[in-house]
């Protein structure tokens, strides 16, 4: 494990491209969780969509324990948590739509 730790914080120069590309797909799923759960409304939101999304960082995860550990794999679980986060609110508040 500690051994998994010390290489996630490797990252080489074809893991900047996937990193800046999970950062800016990143960066937009705060702003979804914090207006799903001000609003309490999921009209729009396609659970759907949201679990093809969180099969792919989780497929995206798979290659990086298989492959090159490094900070990248870090992005993975941060976008699958947040992006868990919004499937949860949706399903949370989908009877609210009626």
């Amino acid at each position: 494990m500690l051994n998994f730790l010390i290489q996630s914080f490797h990252i080489n120069s074809m893991s900047v491209f996937e990193a800046v590309m999970l950062i800016c797909f990143g960066a937009s799923w705060p702003f979804a969780v914090l207006k799903t759960y001000k609003t309490k409304s999921v009209k729009g939101k396609s659970r759907l969509f949201l679990s093809l999304i969180i099969i792919g960082y989780i497929f995206g995860m798979i290659n990086k324990i298989i492959n090159t550990v490094d900070i990248v794999f870090w992005l993975y679980v941060i976008n699958l948590l947040l992006v868990s986060t919004d499937l949860f609110l949706c399903l949370l508040y989908r009877n609210r739509e009626s």
